[in-house]
């Protein structure tokens, strides 16, 4: 899944996203030129965008790569385990992933690490 914004900063990953997944997109104005991306779907809403995900997935998982997307899917409780890969990069700029997030307290299981060449991968249970 994939806002907008990030969607149209990455061209729509030439309607072939680097993982081979097709792509939902959550926006309120899908392009005039939709037809481009055959294999993207565009909806209104985080709820929609995740079930039309879930149906698309089938027994895979769905993955959220849009920080208000995913800020929007955890304050609905959408989410079951959020994914954190630390890197020797540092951003001045940009979205914090939770930035502006509804309940302030956000509960998570202990994190299982996976160690990889320079970077860390945490991936933690929203604790519910």
């Amino acid at each position: 899944m994939s806002g907008r914004h990030l969607f149209e900063i990455a061209e729509g990953w030439g309607d072939r996203h680097p993982v081979g997944a097709p792509v939902v997109v959550v926006t309120h104005r899908p392009p005039k030129d939709a037809d481009r991306w055959p294999r993207t779907t565009f909806v209104d809403g985080v709820d929609t965008a995740i079930a039309r995900a879930k149906q698309i997935a089938g027994a895979k998982g769905v993955c959220i790569a849009s920080a208000n997307i995913a800020r929007q899917a955890l304050e609905l409780g959408l989410v079951d385990e959020v994914c954190v890969s630390l890197v020797p990069v540092v951003f001045g700029e940009g979205i914090p992933y939770l930035a502006g997030l509804r309940d302030k307290h956000l509960l998570l299981d202990d994190p299982t690490v996976l160690q990889g060449r320079r970077a860390l991968h945490l991936r933690y249970r929203v604790h519910r």
